[in-house]
């Protein structure tokens, strides 16, 4: 592949190969259990899905920007990824999802049970790697991230269903589920590195903005049929409140209203609703204005890097960033 030709992931990838290769060493040795071997099979069946482990990258470039040469970005880049995938088992279980990644869910192939269990597990050792980074700052910020990665769960399931949902409280969601893991992956990989409060800011500023802007791409994603790993309007099934159907409630009247509160309210899908809720979308330039609402989140993330050292790795994040949402141009 040409360097032109690859994206801003493949040249992290590539600047930070010897630090991902310790990186994925360090999840094999630590996902094993010698005395439940179902845990291991869990963990690798999702892990080996693929995914482009952008979280632990963010973890590796924030140090390599100070010129890091320990082994806690290693370790936190790991601690990262272990949360990563335990929030995925969960989630998996509470929105009875049957497909990640193109494949079929834990849940599916083994149990709910097994699917929970196994992400605790996976709790417990990302606190482990945490605690080997003798950082009790470190500890607090990604304590706190778990922490409101659970509210933004639970926040997303108490206002399930309310047509009423503001788009400030689905950012408050998107901030919990989603940002608050790529902020403290940013920012833990700066403070490591001895970077210096105000950087370990910016990381953090840089890596919320990306969360934000990679989640509305994400719900945009599930409307207009990109392969993603799930089924083009799973979301509309399940009646969650995206960012394109608050705006489209903001204006509904009549036929559109009651269809909203059928679908969403009362949770009754049926057969043409994906199509008649893009047809919605289109007739009030939902899904262009919201895609505008990602690349401003875009723009947010890329100011915070500014002040940040120059080189390849800065570059590649500043891109990273235009990336996460390319495909919705």
């Amino acid at each position: 592949m040409k360097d032109s030709d690859q994206t801003p992931v493949h040249r992290l990838q590539g600047l930070l190969s010897d630090r991902m290769e310790a990186v994925n060493s360090l999840i094999a040795d630590r996902m094993a259990s010698e005395n439940a071997p179902r845990i291991p099979q869990v963990t690798a069946h999702l892990v080996g899905a693929g995914g482009k482990r952008i979280r632990p990258l963010m973890v590796l470039a924030a140090a390599a920007l100070y010129g890091y040469r320990g082994d806690n970005d290693v370790k936190l880049a790991a601690t990262v990824e272990f949360i990563h995938t335990a929030t995925l088992l969960h989630d998996d279980v509470v929105d009875e999802s049957e497909q990640r990644r193109g494949r079929p869910t834990a849940n599916l192939l083994w149990d709910n049970q097994s699917s929970v269990l196994v992400g605790d597990y996976l709790f417990a050792r990302s606190f482990q790697l945490m605690v080997e980074a003798e950082s009790l700052r470190v500890l607090d910020i990604l304590a706190n991230a778990a922490a409101v990665i659970a509210e933004g769960e639970v926040l997303q399931l108490s206002v399930a269903r309310d047509l009423t949902t503001v788009e400030d409280t689905y950012i408050k969601v998107v901030r919990g589920k989603t940002a608050a893991l790529f902020a403290a992956a940013s920012e833990v990989g700066g403070l490591v590195a001895g970077a210096s409060d105000a950087d370990v800011a910016a990381l953090r500023r840089y890596g919320d903005a990306l969360g934000i802007a990679f989640q509305i791409a994400d719900d945009l994603l599930d409307l207009v049929g990109e392969d993603i790993g799930k089924n083009t309007g799973d979301d509309l099934r399940e009646g969650k409140l995206t960012l394109p159907v608050i705006r489209a409630l903001a204006v509904a009247q009549g036929e559109e209203r009651a269809f909203w509160e059928r679908l969403i309210g009362k949770g009754r899908f049926e057969e043409g609703d994906v199509e008649r809720a893009r047809a919605i979308f289109d007739r009030h330039g939902i899904i262009e204005g919201v895609r505008e609402s990602a690349f401003d989140w875009v723009a947010e993330a890329q100011s915070a890097l500014e002040g940040l050292p120059e080189g390849d790795v800065r570059t590649s994040l500043h891109d990273l960033a235009e990336f996460t949402v390319a495909r919705l141009r």
